[in-house]
């Protein structure tokens, strides 16, 4: 009896495995598909209407209009076709469910650790990167939280079997979270509440210049003792990886920036930025991109305007800062979705429309080095790309109908598509 009911609680195991299993992955394109009259939005300011867009292994063949047909054909007479969106600095596939320790894996213990590797820890039966699909969110850097150096990022698209298929751009950048010059009070150690100096944020950046010296020195010495967090690094210094620098300050930015050169690294991109439009000469200077924090949040000063955290993408790009959208913050797994509508949002800023859909597809791309595949709606590109109902950057219009990624027809189901489609069946049919 025992035995019995071992093996039934293992059935039911199992089934409810699979009745929450992933979407099987879509296989590889077979055949020449063609996508007709919609309105195509490349990706880099321009547009084509009633467009003509053929695709063939999994790259863009012809773009343009009245072009011949080849292969299956989609009318998508009045509907719009845009590249996949491209959200970067995210921990999709790295944590499921907060409130559950054991579902998070986007941190490691250790504060310096440019060798942990967020690519090998990236779960894509997550349903969390399964309900990015359905909004045009098709391809994500995954990246590692925590430490001064938190680790590697690499690029995946979001529709595969496992991290290896997954993979677009394997090891792309290292990740620095730089130290602040100003910390809150520890009220919980009777401290005043709000800011004050950090007394310690000269040794950090000591501690941190220190470690890129002792890196390039690695790299440049053969015959050495293994040391992976220093091999890591040597990407940063023959320009083959980026580092990512996360800081907000006016003062950290520099700072950063200024260190990073002074030791060899190549190529710098700033991660939040919320100060950058105070020194956006300083930032052309040095050649320096900003993925710019999210935009549905709040000042942090009481002084800042009330929509500087809207209109900080458009301040940099007027200047001719090169700027890319991203949902870091709280519940940025989640929030990663909206990256369209926070697009959309700069829009009623002032934005112009094509400019503002270029912070989330070819900015991105260039900025994270894939725009040589992906970005924009070009020939010989990825044909990764959607077809929406409507405007993709207005929530109430983007409905998609189609999605590819490398040419292969993804699927939009979701667990939250089926049970919004069970209630709707219950409630519908009263």
């Amino acid at each position: 009896m025992n035995i019995l009911h071992k093996i039934a609680t293992l059935l039911v195991v199992l089934a409810t495995s699979v009745s929450f299993a992933q979407q099987t992955p879509a296989p590889k394109q077979g055949q020449a598909i063609t996508i007709k009259g919609a309105t195509a939005h490349i990706g880099d300011g321009s547009v084509i209407e009633n467009s003509t867009l053929v695709f063939e292994d999994g790259k863009i063949t012809a773009i343009g209009t009245n072009l011949p047909s080849k292969g299956k054909v989609i009318d998508a007479t009045g509907k719009h076709v845009y590249p996949g969106i491209i959200a970067p600095v995210s921990t999709l596939g790295l944590g499921e469910i907060d409130a559950v320790r054991p579902t998070i894996d986007d941190d490691e213990i250790g504060d310096m650790i440019p060798n942990i590797r967020s690519l090998i820890a990236y779960n894509t039966e997550s349903k969390v990167v399964e309900s990015m699909r359905p909004n045009g969110v098709l391809l994500a850097q995954i990246t590692p939280q925590g430490g001064r150096i938190s680790g590697t990022s690499s690029i995946v698209q979001l529709d595969a079997w496992n991290w290896e298929d997954a993979a677009v751009k394997v090891d792309d950048g290292i990740h620095m979270n730089w130290p602040n010059s100003f910390r809150r009070g520890r009220w919980w150690l009777g401290e005043p509440r709000g800011y004050k100096p950090n007394k310690d944020y000269a040794k950090d950046i000591d501690d941190v210049r220190a470690f890129l010296v002792n890196a390039k020195a690695y790299s440049n010495t053969k015959d050495q003792p293994k040391n992976e967090a220093f091999k890591s690094m040597k990407g940063l210094f023959d320009g083959s990886k980026k580092l990512y620098i996360h800081a907000d300050g006016e003062k950290e930015m520099i700072d950063a920036v200024t260190t990073a050169k002074e030791q060899g690294v190549t190529n710098v991109v700033i991660v939040g930025g919320y100060e950058a439009y105070k020194i956006t000469n300083f930032l052309k200077k040095n050649d320096i991109s900003v993925l710019v924090r999210r935009v549905h949040t709040t000042p942090e000063r009481e002084d800042d305007d009330y929509d500087l955290p809207y209109k900080l993408p458009k301040l940099l790009t007027d200047a001719g800062v090169m700027v890319a959208l991203q949902a870091n913050g709280q519940m940025e797994r989640m929030n990663t979705r909206n990256l369209a509508f926070y697009a959309g949002h700069l829009v009623g800023q002032g934005m112009d429309k094509e400019k503002a859909l270029q912070l989330i597809t070819g900015n991105t791309a260039k900025i994270l080095g894939i725009d040589d595949t992906y970005g924009t709606l070009e020939q010989g590109k990825s044909a990764t790309l959607f077809i929406s109902e409507g405007d993709a950057l207005d929530m109430r219009t983007n409905i998609l109908t189609h999605a590819f990624i490398d040419g292969r027809d993804v699927s939009l189901e979701t667990h939250q598509t089926e049970l919004w489609k069970r209630y709707m069946d219950k409630y519908e049919g009263k």
